[in-house]
């Protein structure tokens, strides 16, 4: 094409700035507004065949962590989902580290597989304000909470999200002070792994010390929503941690719960968990081998193997009974969001009709129907409102219109950006400034009725403000 220029022909130059197919493009890539080509999710698949026992001794695994417990879980939450309904278990709760990041993508595989679904997470309290670079064991405190119903859902989210805001980026900041009252009835807490409060206190101190840890997680969340979380990998003190736990657990009234704190699905990932520690700590596999589990004991098991673990005490068949009170179907939690606020006489899809109407027929838009300066316009414009108000968008184009209309008259500069510029009502709205009709763009790469799970308008129609 010219001096110093790559080998790229003028089709291909074409091809790629039209957004066009062309033959450099990737089998699958689907849109994105760079080069680097992206691509949406594919919808889960289930396995063809996925065979389940028979007979099962009746389990709930209430503490397991998937990969978006960054450098610590060692499995996507689909492959826990298979494995949990291939163990024949009552119901599988995820609980990642101070997030919910990975229960969409739970909540459609166990959907599909008829598996229960609990929803949690394991809070980091009183942790420091960022972990060391190369630490093997980062500081804080764990605390394992299961939300009871889609209330405790919300209540455990905003728990979360004020930790996130109140600390930095991978170092929440909680304190057991902050969760006093928050949800008391709505959530099941756990007291955690090794790293717990009563678990660490039992191991520093004794039992007189996991004791008076115990009463302090009690007066908090209450008795009745509390359980003493016993776990076993195999490891040397297991069983003598349990013992010692599960006697606390009793004398202060207070159930033992057997889980096995899973972090991974199968023991054929525990290669992989242990190099993701090595990653997360900065340190070769041979030097934190003094820091890892000496076996693959971190994965799911079935409820026969569980209640074999732990015969001595009703942790399993607690485990069960409790599972079967948290599950609830993750839809549940979507707000109920209030209706944008329209003028008397109209509703969100009349007012949008109008909005559209009014800012079509304006001489720098398309003008009045009948006389439009772009052939076609009003036509295509008809055709979109028919499908947002198909896909029930309408509230979605209010509020975007609503925020550019703000930042116009407060002199803010904001703009549409991405597949928006596809669509003519976005143009008439004043939210973009791409006449889509006079180039011939297509409104269903921006919204089609084919990706209603997960409509393209709501990751791509981000309208961008900054202070002039």
């Amino acid at each position: 094409m010219g001096f110093n220029n790559p080998t790229v022909s003028w089709s291909q130059l074409e091809r790629t700035l039209s957004g066009r197919r062309g033959p450099d493009r990737p089998d699958g890539a689907n849109g994105g507004d760079s080069p680097a080509w992206s691509s949406y999710r594919p919808a889960y698949q289930p396995p063809a065949r996925l065979e389940r026992p028979a007979a099962t001794v009746p389990y709930a695994e209430l503490h397991c962590h998937s990969n978006f417990s960054f450098l610590d879980g060692a499995s996507h939450p689909e492959e826990l989902a298979e494995e949990a309904a291939r163990l024949g278990l009552e119901a599988l709760a995820l609980t990642d580290h101070d997030g919910f990041y990975g229960v969409v993508r739970f909540a459609e595989a166990a959907g599909e597989i008829g598996l229960p679904t609990i929803f949690g997470t394991e809070l980091t309290v009183d942790g420091a304000a960022r972990t060391p670079a190369g630490e093997p064991d980062p500081p804080g405190t764990h605390l394992l909470v299961l939300a009871r119903d889609p209330q405790g859902y919300a209540s455990l989210a905003r728990a979360v999200s004020r930790a996130q805001m109140a600390g930095e980026k991978g170092a929440p900041r909680l304190t057991l002070t902050d969760l006093t009252g928050l949800a008391r009835d709505h959530w099941l807490v756990l007291t955690g792994c090794r790293k717990g409060a009563v678990p660490a206190a039992l191991v520093a101190d004794g039992p007189a010390a996991a004791t008076r840890e115990l009463g302090r997680l009690a007066e908090v969340f209450g008795r009745h929503n509390l359980a003493v979380e016993l776990w076993d990998h195999g490891d040397p003190l297991d069983s003598a941690r349990n013992d010692a736990l599960a006697a606390v657990a009793i004398r202060a009234g207070i159930d033992p719960v057997a889980t096995n704190n899973v972090h991974y699905a199968t023991p054929a990932r525990r290669p992989l968990a242990t190099a993701l520690a090595a990653v997360r700590a900065r340190r070769s596999l041979d030097e934190m081998d003094g820091w890892l589990p000496a076996g693959a004991g971190a994965h799911l098991r079935s409820g026969a193997e569980q209640a074999r673990r732990f015969a001595r005490w009703p942790g399993v068949e607690r485990a069960a009974e409790l599972g079967r009170a948290c599950t609830f179907d993750l839809r549940l939690v979507a707000p109920n969001l209030p209706p944008f606020p329209c003028p008397p006489g109209h509703d969100e899809m009349s007012y949008l009709r109008l909005l559209v109407s009014e800012g079509a027929a304006r001489p720098d838009r398309y003008g009045p129907r009948g006389c439009e300066r772009v052939p076609g316009a009003h036509r295509q414009l008809d055709h979109e409102l028919d499908l947002i108000e198909a896909l029930g968008f309408p509230g979605y184009f209010l509020i975007v219109w609503d925020i550019v209309r703000f930042c116009r008259e407060h002199d803010i500069y904001c703009q549409g950006r991405g597949s928006a510029a596809n669509s003519a009502a976005c143009y008439a709205l004043d939210i973009t400034k791409a006449d889509a009709v006079a180039l011939g763009l297509l409104f269903e790469r921006f919204l089609s009725p084919s990706a209603t799970a997960h409509p393209t308008s709501t990751s791509t129609s981000r309208a961008t403000a900054a202070r002039r």
